[in-house]
């Protein structure tokens, strides 16, 4: 189908990213990496596709804001509009040579999310969104899950690691969860998640203390593919909290009930 001329812009500038790291991470033993906190890393392919990105965004649109990792926040000259962009989710994986990690791209305006690109580059699995206009993974049109039963379902989160103070609530969520349903997934890369969810791969996902670059692609793809997405706290903001949760149309209820103990 054919597709606006933003989202082509940010589906070129992700496969552009997406061949950087791609070369990188088969030399990942040979990667220059240095700490940036417990169990955060950045590396000189991270910063290297986050530059990539940069260029091919801001080069195209250049009065758009920028809100990216690494480079931080710097607002445009149309305050309307803004790029939020994680040059590699899923960096510790990456970073062990395991193969599931991506390139997310968002673009924000008047404050929602109306198109976003997360490109798994190790598979060529680019999935992506635009408002109104339907999800897709690659060339196929992709939807949430049908599924109806707790019990057959399975759902992604994140755990907590290096001694993040959430570890104990999501301990609970978990002893909550586990019982009801088939299983619960921790890959590492909160936005092939929420891709994962979109094409009914998982059937949902929540996590807390995440950033808006984590998310904000998810969104609207999730959206876009029938999937129900809130805040964790119903009255809050997914981006300005950085908590989510998002399911199937069927099972969504029920499962925010178990995650929010309600």
């Amino acid at each position: 189908m054919p597709f606006s001329a933003n989202l082509n812009i940010m589906l070129k500038a992700a496969r552009k990213a997406g061949r950087s790291l791609v070369k990188d991470f088969r030399e990942v033993e040979n990667l220059q990496v240095s700490m940036k906190g417990a169990g955060d890393f950045v590396s000189r392919a991270d910063i290297a596709a986050e530059k990539i990105l940069k260029d091919e965004l801001m080069g195209a649109r250049p009065t758009y804001g920028w809100l990216a990792e690494e480079g931080g926040e710097e607002p445009g000259d149309d305050p309307t509009r803004r790029w939020i962009v994680d040059p590699l989710d899923g960096t510790t994986n990456f970073l062990h040579g395991l193969p599931h990690w991506a390139v997310s791209i968002a673009l924000e305006h008047k404050g929602q999310i109306i198109a976003g690109v997360i490109y798994d580059a190790a598979k060529d699995e680019m999935f992506l969104a635009e408002k109104g206009e339907g999800a897709w993974m690659n060339e196929s049109r992709i939807r949430a899950s049908g599924r109806i039963r707790m019990i057959e379902s399975i759902y992604a989160t994140g755990l907590p690691f290096a001694g993040r103070a959430d570890l104990p609530e999501t301990l609970k969520d978990l002893a909550r969860l586990l019982p009801a349903c088939a299983g619960v997934r921790r890959w590492g890369a909160a936005s092939l998640d929420m891709a994962y969810v979109a094409a009914g791969r998982y059937d949902g996902f929540w996590e807390r203390r995440l950033k808006p670059w984590d998310m904000a692609a998810g969104i609207v793809i999730v959206r876009e593919a029938g999937g129900f997405i809130q805040p964790l706290n119903p009255e809050g903001n997914i981006i300005a909290d950085g908590e989510v949760i998002c399911a199937n149309e069927p099972l969504f209820d029920k499962f925010s009930k178990i995650i929010r103990n309600t």
